[in-house]
């Protein structure tokens, strides 16, 4: 058996290598290695697979979180909300820009942002919702953007693990996960599923005007060369991660799947265990879906009860297995985002998934042996 990696870049490295070093030695060879035609080239390609007017490529996804904010002309001492059941990105550039970070809870079954707790959370100074696709699958999209239009709000979809999902409205339509809010943002980080080899983001939006404005800030607010005509930074993506991404796109939806019948193989595995609660998979589907791409999974993540968590994790390393906990401290208790304004109680779900959670390996090259030794390995210890 294969030694067991929480992402397998390199085996998937393998499979792809011909095409990937033949993009990326085309940029080389033609030295076009910022905004050359490897970027307009993936950028067009995407927007296609997406179904979006306007994919603007940058720099990483942190970046395109923050891009999209200062394009929407969010002002200091406006509120937005996000889920606090994170990375501290999505809050990170809230804080930057100096926004005010509103966090409110998730809900326990999908780990997505809870809509009666943005209900509650929304006061006169709100301006924007950030839902954050969280682990592979949509927040509530439905819900949120009928809360927005009664109060007029922007929605900011974080689609850093989430890209090549499919939300299914209560209407019966279907989007990609990053088109239905006013402006999306995703990261390309290597472990994403999809990612280049360095870092990378975008940003999504069917706004022509706001795409304008984006494609100004990416380029230090230049729309003509020395012509500054919006405040802007510096975050392109270049043209080598392009190739890369370009090289990538095409397989997507194939490594979705292989995602997915991982994870239904897990799930068989696991069913009906007293201690493990396995991942739901998505809008409206009892199961993982195996016509749909309701849940990408991103991490696959289960919510261990009545054991030890943590000492599952250390068994699990002494077997060469690697795991993680995603995310053992909630925002609102991160020394850098504390506020007097949080009231502890506020967040129960949360507060009980930081000692719950764990995400076992989750990528395009898992094969059967190795995912029949994760799963002997965790009921073992569970049946201790």
């Amino acid at each position: 058996m294969n030694k067991i990696q929480m992402v397998d870049l390199k085996g998937q490295y393998a499979s792809i290598k011909e095409v990937v070093n033949t993009s990326i030695q085309e940029v080389i060879d033609n030295t076009s290695f910022i905004n050359g035609p490897k970027v307009k080239e993936f950028q067009t390609n995407l927007e296609s697979y997406l179904g979006v007017k306007h994919v603007i490529p940058c720099a990483n996804g942190t970046d395109a979180l923050q891009i999209a904010m200062m394009g929407l002309g969010l002002k200091p001492g406006d509120e937005v909300i996000t889920a606090d059941f994170t990375f501290a990105a999505t809050v990170e550039v809230i804080a930057l820009l100096g926004l005010t970070p509103v966090l409110v809870d998730v809900d326990s079954d999908k780990f997505n942002i809870d809509i009666a707790a943005i209900k509650r959370a929304i006061t006169p100074k709100t301006k924007a919702i950030v839902p954050v696709h969280l682990f592979g699958q949509c927040a509530n999209m439905d819900a949120i953007m009928e809360l927005a239009k009664a109060h007029n709000l922007y929605v900011i979809e974080d689609n850093a693990q989430a890209i090549g999902a499919t939300y299914t409205s209560k209407n019966g339509s279907k989007a990609k996960a990053g088109t239905i809010g006013h402006v999306a943002s995703t990261s390309f980080f290597p472990s994403k599923n999809l990612g280049c080899y360095g870092d990378g983001g975008a940003i999504f939006t069917n706004d022509d005007e706001l795409a304008h404005t984006i494609r100004g800030i990416v380029n230090h607010g230049m729309y003509k060369r020395y012509h500054h005509d919006v405040v802007g930074v510096n975050s392109r993506l270049d043209s080598i991660q392009a190739a890369v991404l370009d090289a990538k796109l095409p397989k997507l939806d194939a490594y979705n799947k292989a995602r997915q019948s991982a994870a239904r193989k897990y799930n068989a595995a696991f069913k009906n265990h007293n201690n493990i609660i396995t991942p739901k998979a998505g809008n409206g589907c009892e199961t993982i879906c195996d016509n749909c791409d309701c849940h990408v999974f991103h991490q696959y993540t289960l919510k261990i009860q009545n054991a030890d968590r943590d000492a599952l994790v250390a068994h699990l390393q002494s077997k060469d297995i690697p795991c993680g906990v995603y995310y053992p401290i909630p925002l609102h208790k991160q020394k850098a985002y504390q506020n007097e304004r949080y009231n502890d109680a506020d967040f129960k779900v949360t507060n009980a998934l930081i000692d719950q959670v764990i995400s076992l390996p989750m990528h395009t090259e898992l094969d059967d042996d190795q995912i029949d030794f994760i799963t002997s390995s965790v009921l073992d210890f569970l049946s201790k």
